[in-house]
């Protein structure tokens, strides 16, 4: 999972979104994935392209502009600490109610705080309109956490929160969930969430703000944030935990969405090259309200990355689940596949395919998401935009896992 990557290119108004727009500018953000990147400072350079980038699904650091972060407000005298209340039971989740993909846009570009349609641009109520009319129900919504809240423990920012809840109300109100998560790999401003750079509390006031924000909309579920790496396992607990108790603090009581660390590999759940396993660490996550659903990604590359275009063999995205899928039947845990995807090719359509069904078939598994659409996709290998009125190849393999 370690070499995708995603570059980032300005905006412009040649590349508005096959979809249609909603009154804002389309984005010309292109999530691609090379083996090969080079990092300078706090970008990503794509080889072979004049892109300088910004978050990936796997395996590149996320990219946010400047070189050092505003001075943090002075901590609160405690950070949230553990729950309070007596947990209660799990929510019956019937079925595999969760089915969508993810909808970038608002965490694309490096510009610190960016510029709406030349540096990012969020998704099109005419893309939500789309992919609802082919049988999808939910959505992950990517944003920076830097455009959102400037500053630790500062108010979030009015014009891109709005921009957020823009799309964010548009779904909801069409009945769609919509998850929306922080872009930034548990990091802020360059930052591992837990260290002493950004504290529990930080991040645990950024949860409480944004929770209480949309506590009044059950059809919003919270994402922590997009795949932790290269962070101690018992770190990221942690900072998970703090920021779950203030969101339950907040009175919000939607889904929590808790990604694993080491990328949320599903093939790497068990292992331990990263530390304590995601199978031991995130047993100590802990929601009062019970209310949380575990996070795994999942590409079929050879590497896991998502950045090449061979898949490894037509059963490899189920045999590769089976360790997270092993981990949530142990445990009694609910889990979704919030990223996966595979290149247009036989072997990959069939390994898709396949995957789609041993998802279906399990249980455990509440839902799945495919990378990636948003306007300005391009030709990128994994998109579902349409060109012009004709669905992208990958959309035939999803429809017969679609509205049932």
């Amino acid at each position: 999972m370690k070499a995708i990557l995603t570059a980032i290119a300005v905006l412009s108004t040649s590349v508005l979104g096959a979809c249609g727009s909603d009154g804002g500018a389309g984005d010309q953000g292109v999530e691609s994935a090379s083996p090969t990147v080079t990092t300078t400072g706090t970008q990503v350079s794509v080889p072979g392209t004049d892109l300088v980038g910004a978050p990936s699904p796997q395996g590149a650091p996320a990219t946010v502009g400047g070189t050092s972060a505003p001075a943090p407000a002075p901590s609160p005298t405690t950070d949230p600490g553990g729950p309070t209340t007596t947990p209660t039971p799990a929510p019956v989740v019937v079925g595999m109610p969760y089915r969508g993909v993810n909808l970038s846009g608002g965490e694309f570009g490096s510009a610190i705080p960016g510029i709406a349609g030349k540096d990012y641009t969020f998704p099109t109520n005419a893309e939500v309109d789309y992919y609802m009319s082919k049988g999808m129900t939910t959505f992950r919504v990517g944003f920076l956490w830097e455009r959102l809240q400037a500053a630790a423990y500062g108010e979030l920012e009015s014009a891109y929160a709005a921009r957020l809840d823009a799309i964010v109300t548009y779904a909801s109100t069409k009945g769609a969930k919509v998850i929306i998560e922080p872009h930034n790999f548990a990091r802020y401003y360059g930052s591992t969430v837990g260290s002493a750079q950004v504290p529990n509390g930080v991040f645990a006031d950024f949860w409480k703000r944004v929770s209480t924000r949309y506590a009044s909309d059950m059809n919003v579920m919270f994402n922590l944030v997009n795949e932790p790496h290269d962070i101690n396992s018992e770190q990221w607990v942690g900072a998970a935990n703090a920021a779950i108790a203030a969101i339950r603090a907040a009175g919000a009581h939607n889904a929590i969405v808790v990604p694993g660390n080491a990328w949320t590999g599903a093939h790497a759940w068990y292992a331990t090259s990263y530390g304590t396993s995601n199978a031991v660490a995130l047993l100590n996550v802990v929601d009062p309200e019970n209310n949380m659903i575990f996070e795994a990604h999942q590409y079929l590359d050879s590497n896991s990355s998502g950045g090449g275009s061979t898949c490894v063999s037509s059963t490899i995205g189920s045999e590769r689940l089976a360790p997270f899928v092993k981990w949530l039947r142990d445990n009694g845990k609910k889990g979704m596949v919030g990223e996966f995807a595979g290149a247009n090719n036989p072997t990959c359509n069939a390994a898709v395919t396949d995957m789609l069904a041993y998802m279906k078939a399990q249980p455990e598994l509440v839902g799945w998401l495919w990378w990636g659409a948003g306007p300005g996709w391009g030709e990128y290998q994994f998109t579902l935009e349409p060109k012009g009125t004709t669905d992208r190849p990958q959309m035939a393999l999803l429809l017969p896992f679609l509205g049932n």
